[in-house]
């Protein structure tokens, strides 16, 4: 019999409840990534008002608590007079309703970062406490919040000379499971935003340490480039750098770049000053112009090498670039502004930088052969890999697999674009993936116990360890200064552990061996953490799967309250039958990857040294630090 489905079953959601209901729609989750991007959504605010001239300075706070910050600025202030729509005030009106803010039109923000109205209304809303105050016309005014909603009216303090705003939050423990803020994740965000916004001063405060840091970087671009070199340990190939700026009154375009020894390729895009992580439109443009530069520079002094071909691949190796642009109107994907889709921006930055690029290496002779001497290198070595590869492929299918360990379930397909390896964790969990996965392009090795703790062992002690060493044989890159990357076997290299302790142990363990032995697998984006669900849930003959125990209680919220659902817990990989292992972990169109990626080099370094290396007393130090934000321990 069909369940009644009338108009009372419609439910309507109003003011910021939406938000509470859906934080991760707003800001991406409510795990610490989300925590970090309250703070980023408030000092953007502050951003802006530097981008129109109004601020020189911004100041963080980190309270002794650790749970809550304030972020404050000497710009105009938010306005306090009444709004004539809502009949309330700019300030309670900007902090309690979705889609509201003074950039949308051009009149207050010719170029700003937040531009969906929603950023401090979402804060607000998941926030268990925010106090907005407020320094303009002559007055200190302040007004505070709770959970989205105002608990007082907007008051007038006290006379002040100034102006400015200054914004207090404490997120909300329902929201999140943990909300202790990293104030070296704070920092490096900072220092990101001083270095974009050239001139800009920002004072970061933490109260529990007693300590206060000023980001300031007059030269901005360049000591930003520098850093990135010497993080990287990057050699230079050449001394001077490439550096670009204008600013036509519709677009500012700013970008540095050198070429170095190293096999990857760094580039950082900004749009009005907020990091473009999965690039964009902008990014695309960027790279466009640097190969059609390159191009027509061999071109017109006829360089050209006998049997070669140089691909962009070839040309982009090593460099080390950052581009910065700022728009009236930029459109980000999603609320947390991962990428850049405005269309016009591809050939905005070609046209600006590709002809500047070409007078650049034209007029520096000396440096533009330094850099086609690298390209053609790369491109040598790219070539050898390719008929090194074809000759592998030549050979039968059964030769080809000789030196493979015999656990592995190999795919059928040579190709190594289309191909996936899937590292599990047991052989139950790989016999489980191996029936569920595509036999012709997805591959399955099993590991038996914990792995080898690789930090700080040598290539040859780590080869002793036969789980290290099948590994090693199935990618076929070889290890340590033999790696290379032209024979990796598969594109996707994919680590599937239980969503336990146990297998966050093995993955970090297996972390550790590809940054400290294979870190080209992680900068070129070969790496991936799958998300096996922890739990499945059945209300009548719908079935869902969540990932933790927070994605299981926003599933049940939002499932009738009149239905009784069966929840059920997996213990392991191997429990999961192969056709819920393929529909939720193994097949590409319903799965979810992370890839691992590394924002700071010398920072990833010093955790790893930390979680596993051989002084104990720095781990002690880590867990005793680190203690305060476990509530449940899973043992």
């Amino acid at each position: 019999m069909a369940t009644a489905y009338t108009a009372s079953d419609i439910e309507v959601i109003e003011g910021l409840e939406a938000v509470r209901r859906r934080p991760s729609m707003y800001i991406g989750g409510v795990d610490t990534r989300g925590l970090h991007h309250l703070l980023w959504e408030i000092v953007d605010n502050s951003v802006d008002e530097c981008l129109a001239g109004e601020a020189t300075e911004i100041t963080v706070t980190l309270h002794k608590d650790g749970e809550s910050c304030s972020v404050s600025d000497n710009g105009r202030g938010i306005p306090v007079d009444l709004h004539p729509k809502t009949k309330k005030s700019a300030l309670e009106t900007i902090l309690t309703t979705l889609h509201s803010g003074g950039k949308f039109s051009k009149n207050a923000y010719a170029r700003s970062g937040g531009l969906h109205g929603v950023g401090s209304s979402v804060v607000n809303a998941l926030s268990e406490e925010m106090v907005a105050t407020i320094h303009r016309d002559g007055f200190e005014w302040q007004q505070r919040f709770k959970r989205g909603k105002p608990t007082t009216a907007l008051k007038q303090v006290r006379p002040f000379r100034g102006r400015g705003t200054d914004i207090f939050f404490r997120p909300d423990k329902e929201i999140f499971a943990r909300t202790v803020f990293s104030i070296e994740t704070i920092k490096a965000h900072l220092e990101d935003i001083s270095y974009i916004h050239a001139g800009l001063k920002i004072t970061l405060i933490d109260e529990a340490k007693k300590e206060t840091t000023v980001l300031h970087h007059p030269d901005g671009l360049q000591t930003y480039l520098a850093r990135l070199m010497t993080e990287g340990q990057r050699k230079p190939v050449h001394e001077n750098l490439f550096q670009f700026s204008k600013d036509d009154g519709s677009y500012k375009v700013e970008a540095v770049f050198r070429w170095s020894e190293s096999t990857d390729e760094h580039l950082r895009s900004y749009v009005n000053g907020i990091r473009t992580h999965a690039g964009g439109t902008h990014e695309s443009g960027l790279k466009s112009a640097i190969g059609k530069a390159v191009r027509n520079y061999m071109e017109v002094h006829d360089i050209k090498v006998k049997g070669l071909t140089i691909q962009n691949d070839d040309i982009r190796e090593g460099i080390v670039g950052l581009l910065s642009v700022f728009l009236a109107e930029p459109m980000f994907q999603g609320q947390t502004k991962e990428k850049l889709n405005n269309p016009e921006m591809s050939s905005v930055v070609e046209g600006q930088i590709r002809p500047a690029l070409e007078n650049w290496l034209s007029s520096n002779k000396t440096t533009a052969d330094a850099i086609v001497g690298r390209i053609v290198l790369a491109a040598r070595a790219r070539a050898a890999s390719r008929e090194a590869a074809s000759e592998i492929r030549r050979k039968s299918p059964a030769a080809r697999r000789l030196s493979l360990p015999g656990k592995l379930l190999d795919c059928r397909s040579t190709n190594a674009d289309e191909s996936e390896l899937f590292i599990v964790e047991g052989l139950s969990a790989g016999g489980t993936a191996g029936m569920g996965r595509d036999s012709r392009t997805q591959a399955v090795l099993p590991l038996r116990g914990k792995v080898l703790n690789t930090q700080n062992l040598t290539t040859a002690k780590i080869l002793d360890n036969q789980e290290i060493k099948d590994l090693v044989e199935t990618l076929g890159t070889g290890i340590g200064p033999n790696f290379d990357l032209h024979r990796l076997r598969y594109g996707k290299i994919i680590l599937m552990m239980d969503a336990d302790s146990d297998g966050y142990h093995i993955s970090t363990l297996l972390l550790t061996f590809f940054f400290g032995h294979m870190p080209v697998l992680i900068t070129q984006g070969k790496l991936f953490l799958a998300q096996p669900p922890l739990y499945r849930i059945q209300s009548g003959n719908q079935i869902f799967y969540a990932r933790d125990d927070l994605h299981k209680e926003e599933i049940l919220d939002s499932l009738p309250a009149n239905r009784n659902p069966d929840v059920l817990r997996f213990k392991g990989l191997g429990e999961m039958t192969p056709s819920q292992l393929k529909e939720t972990t193994l097949d590409p169109k319903t799965r979810i990857l992370l890839r691992i990626d590394i924002d700071n080099q010398l920072e990833a370094d010093q955790t790893f040294e930390k979680l596993l290396g051989k002084e104990p007393a720095e781990r002690y130090k880590l867990i005793m630090e680190q203690a305060n934000q476990v509530d449940d321990l899973d043992v």
